[in-house]
């Protein structure tokens, strides 16, 4: 089976149209939350994934799109944009995002938007906070979104540590001891490259890759300038940050 992993679209049409088209072929598309959010585009959003095969879970963006997170833990342009999207969500949109499971277990896989440990709010972005997770959950990968930054974290279970591995294009096997992987951010990425991030993992080889694509940015730009979206959001797309 091949898999499109993606994660943090946060309503950005034009990031996650580029993806779709440069992951093909893939036979499921794997979503690790935070559809919406940020960007101008949230229904669009929702129905271009309910046009693929999909296993999806929650992020804490869409979580507040539907009023199940008090935005006052969001930061002023945070709030700014969770406002409008909660005004633009269609009927359709608001059942989807709120039939969002929080985690999903599929086999020795698990997907949790910020960690196991904390699905909804954990920046899992450190050895300590990954061997905290690698501790508590039985999990042979975990695969987590949130920071907007792809990530390769390895668990060496004799010396009961964890360590960095290398995100870039060059495959990596999946039948290491144990991994916790994050694509990126499809439509905020944060790593100083504005490129939109993904990965595609093969069940049959075991196997994982990070990829880049590069999408129209000045496009979505021009969208969130028209709905009146936060400056800071709109131009930090230009950048990667």
């Amino acid at each position: 089976m091949r898999y499109a992993v993606i994660s943090d679209i946060h309503s950005n049409l034009t990031a996650l149209d580029a993806v779709l088209e440069a992951a093909r072929p893939f036979d499921v598309l794997l979503c690790l939350g935070d559809v919406v959010g940020y960007g101008p585009d949230p229904n669009e959003c929702v129905a271009r994934l309910h046009s693929y095969p999909l296993t999806c879970i929650a992020g804490n963006h869409d979580l507040a799109a539907i009023g199940q997170l008090d935005l006052s833990r969001f930061n002023p342009d945070e709030r700014q944009a969770n406002y409008w999207t909660r005004d633009e969500l269609s009927r359709e949109s608001r059942d989807f995002l709120s039939d969002l499971p929080n985690t999903i277990k599929l086999g020795s896989f698990l997907l949790a938007h910020g960690s196991p440990v904390n699905p909804v709010w954990e920046y899992l972005d450190s050895l300590y906070l990954a061997k905290d997770n690698f501790m508590r959950f039985d999990f042979q990968t975990a695969f987590v979104g949130h920071t907007h930054i792809a990530l390769a974290i390895e668990w060496d279970s004799k010396q009961k540590e964890a360590s960095f591995l290398q995100a870039n294009a060059s495959a990596l096997s999946l039948a290491k001891d144990r991994l916790i992987l994050n694509p990126g951010s499809v439509g905020q990425p944060r790593d100083d490259d504005p490129r939109a991030s993904y990965a595609i993992m093969d069940t049959e080889k075991m196997s994982w890759e990070f990829r880049r694509t590069p999408y129209n940015i000045e496009r979505t730009q021009k969208r969130m300038r028209n709905c009146g979206l936060p400056k800071r959001l709109i131009e930090r797309l230009q950048y990667g940050w």
